[in-house]
């Protein structure tokens, strides 16, 4: 078997991330075919500890500052000495044969750069993570105020429910949080662009893959579980701020600075209307501390102006 480089980055999820190596560890990988990377971005809690004494073989790269999801990535894949390289987050845990069969699956088709296995939610239902490129309604839609309100078409084309989540599919992109790549797509095209903080980094880097001439899978049949959002839980507005940003800077990068400012100026407006009807709510008396928080959320969304320059 090919020699496989894990690559995860981890900031204060301790008991995920124990969790995360035990299942790689659990794995139906042989001896000596696999490293893991874990670059620590600067953790507050006992994850470094607790990674240097039940798992002495893994790589630590604890950094002295938080250098953020896609530049801890890059720090990784610098180290990287595979042949496959993995970019796991440390919120999930692989089945036994989930990373032995990408592998398998990269081994036997050589067209292949980047994989991602079926992903599924801590309570075992399915986690849509296969996608075709967003359009700009996807952009206007997605994750915002008005996604109840898309064309049905929208979400359908872009999370591709038309296909089953056992197939195995050739695909626009994959989720990020479990996605692996042939080392010659490194090569190819280098590590992720640094400009994405965190997310839209692995649409990005899809796409460019995809320009380079390589192709993008969807694999059914290995399956890992993504618990979801625990590390950015702990920043909400900045998180909502990273997503959005992040939205503008693909579109402002792949498709042109009038897409971009549209796009800007429609997400803006969002914003200062659910912040407008958040406050209404809560002069009314209506979860007043609930609506105080979303409040101060969507002002600092606001305040960012959601730049996404360069």
């Amino acid at each position: 078997m090919a020699r496989l480089s894990i690559i995860i980055v981890n900031w204060n999820v301790q008991e995920l991330l124990d969790r995360c190596l035990a299942s790689i560890y659990a794995a139906d990988l042989p001896p000596g075919s696999f490293e893991i990377i874990v670059v620590d971005s600067a953790s507050q809690d006992d994850s470094v500890a607790m990674a240097r004494e039940k798992y002495p073989a893994v790589r630590l790269l604890a950094q002295a500052e938080n250098v953020g999801f896609t530049r801890g990535n890059n720090i990784g894949l610098a180290q990287a000495q595979g042949d496959f390289l993995l970019l796991l987050n440390p919120d999930t845990e692989v089945s036994r044969n989930a990373l032995g069969t990408l592998v398998e699956y990269l081994q036997d088709n050589p067209t292949v750069g980047i994989v991602g296995p079926q992903t599924l939610n801590s309570d075992g239902s399915h986690q849509s993570t296969r996608r075709r490129f967003p359009t700009l309604m996807t952009g206007i839609f997605e994750s915002t105020w008005l996604a109840g309100a898309a064309p049905a078409g929208v979400e359908r084309d872009y999370r591709m429910l038309e296909t089953d989540d056992e197939d195995i599919i050739m695909v626009d992109w994959v989720q990020g949080s479990a996605l692996m790549l042939r080392r010659e797509v490194y090569r190819d095209i280098g590590g992720l662009d640094e400009a994405f903080v965190m997310y839209s980094e692995e649409l990005d880097y899809c796409r460019r893959a995809k320009r380079a001439g390589w192709q993008v899978a969807y694999h059914g049949g290995a399956i890992i579980t993504h618990h979801g959002g625990k590390s950015s839980e702990q920043v909400a507005a900045q998180t909502l701020i990273h997503f959005h940003t992040s939205k503008l800077r693909y579109f402002r990068k792949h498709h042109g600075f009038g897409h971009y400012v549209f796009l800007r100026t429609v997400l803006l407006l969002q914003f200062a209307w659910q912040l407008a009807l958040e406050s209404f709510k809560g002069a009314l008396g209506h979860k007043r501390d609930l609506r105080a928080e979303r409040v101060r959320q969507y002002w600092r969304v606001l305040q960012s102006g959601l730049r996404a320059e360069g």
